[in-house]
């Protein structure tokens, strides 16, 4: 008879770690890691409640550039992105950065690319 425990285990036991750089807006002064840190405290839900984390998810800030959110519970990486866009969108900082998967497990804020594009729009009123 086979062993049914060890199958519901394996799921369970599964311990991620994710890291959030935002060190490219902390450098220009318009990301606030404390902020963030709180908003993530806030608004990850274990188990259908927001804010209760207890021992199953810790959120430590590494230094004035990271976050680390350490799970043993299953954790989507998805669910970070997500939470950060909303955090992004309620600061007004949604159009100027945006949140890029970097490797497995980490996630790296960054400015968009605007180009000037400045020369040519003055090049076509000239020609009509």
């Amino acid at each position: 008879m086979p062993k049914a425990s060890s199958s519901s285990t394996k799921g369970s036991s599964a311990k991620h770690n994710y890291v959030i750089d935002y060190s490219r807006p902390a450098a220009d002064g318009v990301f606030d890691g404390a902020d963030f840190e709180n908003y993530l405290h806030d608004r990850i839900k274990v188990e259908g409640k927001a804010g209760a984390l207890g021992t199953n998810v810790k959120i430590v800030r590494d230094g004035q550039n990271k976050i680390t959110v350490s799970s043993n519970v299953v954790f989507s990486k998805r669910y970070l992105k997500y939470l950060t866009k909303k955090f992004l969108k309620k600061s007004g900082l949604r159009d100027w950065v945006r949140i890029v998967a970097t490797t497995k497990d980490n996630y790296e804020l960054r400015f968009y690319n605007i180009t000037q594009g400045d020369s040519d729009a003055g090049s076509e009123d000239e020609e009509e």
